[in-house]
């Protein structure tokens, strides 16, 4: 397997959140604030705190992100909306880390301590109406989540645990079921990830300069070697050509390698899904 650098998309320090939208691919390089639209790489919004992960937002410009303390809403012009910052004044600073909109449009998203805390992260979801609500606590660096495309099941990674969650998930009121341990990765830290047509999920393997692809039984199908060594996000092509894409991290490194904190892609034979949108069912909502 041949990996492709990306022209012009990093060398990032942290990027993170891949998702295929209908206008393309887009990343965000997290402790920078920036997020960006691949292919060419364009900037598509710039904001003076850390931004882990967006999902676009149903008939609209705007996009929803995990950022900061909180959620917020990106405006096409410019401007920020907060929905919430559950974790202002939290005994151990805080961020938001990855997030995603689920297939009955609602947004989820976890958070973890700067410092790695053990037991300070939680995984919030945000409603139709806006509304922010804890549907986990207790994690320590939630990844993820994804979904699988009836909305189901979620997979929640614990990064820090090495552990992939699987949970159910009530489509109709958005309420999480028991957790059970989906996968367990003993040689680095299971990261963001995608869920494939055939029902596989992919992770990227902080750490571990790989990919990995799980049945849905959860056995490991295959380990993709990667030339960087801290991958963050995967995501999949939902059209033909059909290609992986992954985002990496330089931070932490003393010496990075040509391509570390770059995008890497090659061809694949399966396909992904588009990013669900998220759907606010009013306009005004949040902060002002």
């Amino acid at each position: 397997m041949t990996w492709t650098v990306l022209e012009n998309a990093g060398p990032w320090e942290l990027g993170e959140g891949l998702r295929a939208t209908a206008d393309g691919f887009v990343a965000v390089d997290l402790l920078a604030g920036r997020l960006y639209r691949l292919e060419p790489t364009t900037l598509l919004a710039s904001v003076p705190f850390p931004l882990g992960a967006v999902a676009p937002i149903q008939d609209s410009d705007a996009w929803i992100a995990a950022a900061d303390t909180g959620i917020a809403l990106l405006n096409g012009d410019g401007t920020v909306d907060w929905l919430a910052r559950p974790e202002d004044g939290a005994p151990t600073p805080m961020r938001m880390n990855d997030g995603t909109a689920d297939p009955s449009g609602r947004f989820w998203a976890g958070s973890m301590a700067y410092d790695g805390t053990p037991g300070t992260g939680s995984l919030y979801r945000v409603d139709h109406d806006g509304t922010v609500h804890t549907a986990m606590d207790g994690l320590n660096i939630p990844n993820g989540p994804v979904f699988t495309p009836d909305g189901r099941t979620m997979y929640l990674a614990d990064s820090a645990q090495g552990v992939i969650y699987r949970v159910p998930v009530d489509p109709s009121s958005g309420e999480p079921g028991e957790r059970e341990v989906f996968a367990r990765v003993p040689d680095g830290s299971p990261d963001g990830m995608a869920v494939d047509t055939e029902g596989c999920l992919w992770s990227a393997v902080w750490g571990a300069s790989a990919v990995h692809r799980y049945a849905p039984s959860g056995d490991l199908l295959t380990v993709f070697p990667l030339p960087a060594s801290q991958p963050t996000s995967v995501c999949l092509s939902p059209e033909p050509p059909y290609r992986v894409l992954v985002t990496t991290a330089t931070h932490g490194l003393k010496a990075p390698a040509p391509a570390d904190g770059r995008v890497l892609t090659t061809e694949t034979t399966v396909a992904g899904y588009p990013a669900a949108p998220f759907r606010l069912a009013a306009d005004d909502h949040g902060e002002t």
